[in-house]
């Protein structure tokens, strides 16, 4: 068997975990497998590969990299459950870094993100009570926890995502030193964006061979009339991101705030969906 990662971005999802993911890739002495949300230890059809197929995942490293990966199923309770007790029994101290955006603008991302894969059909408000994960993956202690319980604070380091946008180079800093990587540490700007355009667009059946396929694009082009490409375009797409109703809002701050409350004793300050990003934004936090 192969060596095994050190560190773990282990979300949340929708919380720029990608952007981390590319910034830490770029570093020299720093490696993350080309397969991005690799999901080892929490999706059971990944486990059963075994764990020589996990660590073979890291065979390009040189000798004196520091080896990690990025997942955000691993802070996906309860969908993935046994994601801690298998990362318990396999990395004796990984540290783990844990990035919360403010927790309904990351409800309402994920709310985009599966609309766009075909896997939700109805608008906001309704899909809160039908799809409980939306609400679940905001609940950052409760993800949290079972971390805390099994590795130690000292172990898991938060990052926030306006904090992350408001100062990159020093957060990329911090995470680094958090690793223990003694290199130079580079904020790449040429590093990839999502395309928030891109994310709002339905996907469907044969999506990629009707609509990614070069020959189906240059077909359309010469087949069909601009009017009606973007037409299509328009029925396929979500033209603005959603907006709660009044109601559904304060019923979300009274949940996250619950949660939010027990993640603002681990940090030293008072954290409230009111608050969250500007305070997140300023303040680095006393974890530990």
């Amino acid at each position: 068997m192969g060596r095994l990662p050190s560190f773990i971005i282990i979300g949340a999802m929708k919380s720029a975990t990608s952007t981390l993911y590319e910034q830490l890739s770029r570093q020299n002495g720093i490696f993350l497998p080309t397969i991005k949300e690799p999901n080892f230890f929490s999706d059971d059809s990944q486990y059963s590969r075994g764990l020589n197929w996990y660590s073979g995942l890291f065979d390009g490293a040189e000798s004196a990299d520091i080896l990690g990966e990025a997942s955000t199923h691993y802070t996906k309770l309860p969908t993935y459950p046994q994601t801690v007790a298998r990362m318990r029994s396999c990395l004796a101290q990984p540290r783990l870094m844990y990035v919360m955006r403010d927790p309904i603008d990351r409800l309402i991302s994920q709310y985009i993100h599966h609309w766009s894969e075909g896997e939700i059909h109805c608008g906001l408000d309704e899909a809160i009570p039908k799809h409980p994960e939306l609400i679940d993956y905001s609940c950052y202690a409760r993800q949290l926890k079972p971390f805390i319980e099994s590795f130690g604070k000292e172990n898991i380091l938060p990052v926030f995502f306006d904090r992350l946008t408001k100062d990159p180079q020093g957060e990329l800093e911090r995470v680094c030193s958090f690793i223990g990587y003694g290199g130079k540490v580079d904020w790449h700007e040429t590093a990839s964006h999502g395309n928030i355009s891109a994310e709002r667009v339905r996907r469907f059946p044969l999506y990629d061979l009707v609509v990614e396929h070069p020959l189906a694009a240059k077909l359309r082009r010469n087949l069909l009339p601009k009017v009606m490409r973007t037409k299509i375009r328009q029925l396929l797409s979500m033209r603005a991101r959603p907006v709660l109703s009044e109601p559904m809002r304060k019923h979300l701050e009274a949940v996250f705030n619950d949660d939010l409350a027990i993640l603002s004793g681990w940090l030293g300050c008072r954290l409230v969906c009111s608050n969250f990003r500007s305070l997140t934004a300023v303040k680095l936090l006393n974890w530990r």
